[in-house]
């Protein structure tokens, strides 16, 4: 497995896109003036009680309050409280915990009122962006997480990442943060601690304790709401949570971000900073490295497969559906069976990555190929959830129903990436939209690759102008790379009377290809 990380910095945002063996999987988007990003940490007012949702609106500075809810206070929110208060009015300097009086824990089932008061101080973190017309989902548990462990104020629990398999190494992992952990904090040890020494963790411990210091400075006189502690920008915080020896390469086009990401990644690995490359060229590097293609031809309705499937993509506003079909590929298969079995093991590889991709949440509802065969049925599940592994997002998936429906939920902290793969029509005067020309350049070479599998000696590729000048300009052209991969040759007839992105293809007696 080979994992490239590339950033690009705009005027007003940075894209980043993660491609995993030169296929892309991630892509997010960092927007200039983005303040309500998951993981920043707030003093702010509880603006009123709602007893009857057991929960709160709190306002950290957002058009619309942030909610509450009663089992996101977390056990110790009596003892923040207090030291918020404390730390606020200048009577506590001492921001260690150490000698901190902790209030007793809330109770598990008890009621909001019983905890809150309306126009209490207290520091509240962004688990959920604000999506949609919601205000960000917020908790006032806290957790500040760094590249091994995540530091949990208000507690005293160690507990590991369950990804750690080996008993042995997760107590001695215990052991270790147990020896080394201040009073007053609980740690979560990640699964990127496996293996590490004594020295690497408490690095890393040390770095959180000196950000959890800094932003108690912040609390004494600050106004409310105000943001008291940031996540790490979008590069640091994809690096800190994916980073491992499969990365070979991370691109930046920017040289201040560059010199940032740099220093970041010495940090955290000192033998792997070489791999951090400044890219400096006139070519624009989503287009030297083939990144806008798969942008373009990844988002839309209709997501096309390897040997023919496709994926429909429909969202509604309750879930999303995903139609599985298996297009016109050549069949291998000898059965009806196995030819649904290799189309939906294709369609589930491609789901998962859809999922990452647009980083859909909530529920999803995928309608594969019906298959009779029960170890068919168990084969195609086990498939999907081994893709889904890699996905940081909470998720659950549940097995075939009897319809043929799998089922998944998958949690959404963030607004969905939706991308607009359509382009302005220019054969047409009334506006209109079509798709984006470099899908149907793709749609064509896979029926190039189909048609010839299919053994046609001889075909024509009837096109609109435009459309043949790009496959046949240039060396090497699209056609000669088909020569040179098929040993057969394509006759491209241009075609005046053909819409922008139209075409037809005829076999060597001019009868029409179907």
């Amino acid at each position: 497995m080979n994992n490239e990380l590339f950033i690009r910095s705009g005027s007003q945002e940075v894209d980043f896109a993660l491609l995993k063996d030169g296929k892309l999987i991630e892509l997010h988007k960092e927007e200039e003036g983005n303040n309500f990003t998951v993981g920043d940490i707030f003093l702010a007012k509880i603006r009123k009680t709602v007893p009857g949702l057991n929960a709160a609106f709190v306002n950290v500075g957002y058009e619309k309050d942030g909610f509450l809810h009663y089992h996101d206070l977390g056990p110790k929110v009596l003892s923040q409280l207090k030291f918020v208060k404390s730390v606020s009015s200048g009577k506590l300097k001492d921001y260690s915990l150490n000698n901190f009086p902790f209030e007793k824990e809330i109770d598990k089932h008890g009621n909001l009122n019983d905890a809150l008061k309306s126009n209490q101080s207290i520091l509240v973190q962004i688990v959920k962006e604000p999506i949609s017309t919601k205000g960000p989902r917020i908790s006032s548990e806290l957790s500040i997480a760094g590249r091994y462990i995540v530091l949990v104020p208000f507690s005293d629990r160690v507990s590991v990442s369950q990804k750690i398999e080996s008993n042995e190494e997760k107590d001695r992992l215990k052991r270790l943060i147990t020896s080394i952990k201040p009073k007053g904090f609980g740690v979560i040890i990640r699964t990127v601690a496996e293996g590490k020494k004594v020295a690497e963790l408490d690095k890393d411990l040390q770095n959180l304790i000196e950000r959890w210091t800094a932003m108690c400075k912040k609390l004494q006189g600050a106004h409310h709401p105000s943001k008291v502690l940031s996540e790490l920008n979008r590069g640091a915080s994809i690096i800190r949570d994916m980073f491992n020896d499969s990365f070979s390469a991370i691109h930046i086009d920017d040289e201040t971000l560059y010199l940032q990401i740099k220093d970041y990644v010495q940090e955290i690995a000192p033998k792997k900073d070489n791999i951090v490359k400044f890219y400096d060229s006139n070519v624009p590097m989503f287009e030297k490295f083939g990144i806008e293609r798969q942008i373009k031809t990844s988002f839309g309705k209709t997501v096309s497969g390897s040997k023919g499937a496709y994926l429909v993509i429909e969202h509604t506003e309750a879930m999303h559906v995903i139609d599985v079909n298996s297009g016109n590929r050549s069949n291998k298969q000898k059965t009806q069976e196995g030819t649904a079995l290799e189309v939906n093991m294709i369609a589930a590889t491609e789901v998962a990555r859809q999922l990452r991709l647009r980083d859909m949440g909530g529920i999803i509802v995928i309608d594969f190929i019906d298959l009779a065969n029960a170890n068919h049925r168990k084969q195609l599940y086990n498939h999907l959830r081994d893709e889904m592994k890699d996905d940081r997002a909470k998720h659950k998936i549940l097995p075939p129903s009897k319809f043929g429906l799998i089922q998944i939920t998958r949690q959404r902290v963030r607004p969905e990436m939706n991308i607009k793969t359509r382009e302005e029509d220019p054969s047409n005067v009334i506006d209109g939209e079509i798709e984006a020309p470099i899908i149907v350049i793709n749609r064509i070479n896979e029926e190039v690759k189909r048609l010839f599998k299919k053994d046609y000696k001889k075909i024509t590729l009837n096109t609109h102008p435009f459309i043949a000048a790009f496959l046949t300009k240039g060396f090497p052209s699209v056609r000669t790379k088909w020569f040179l991969e098929h040993k057969k040759w394509v006759k491209i007839q241009p075609r005046d009377a053909y819409t922008y992105l139209e075409y037809h293809f005829n076999d060597k007696d001019g009868e029409l290809i179907k």
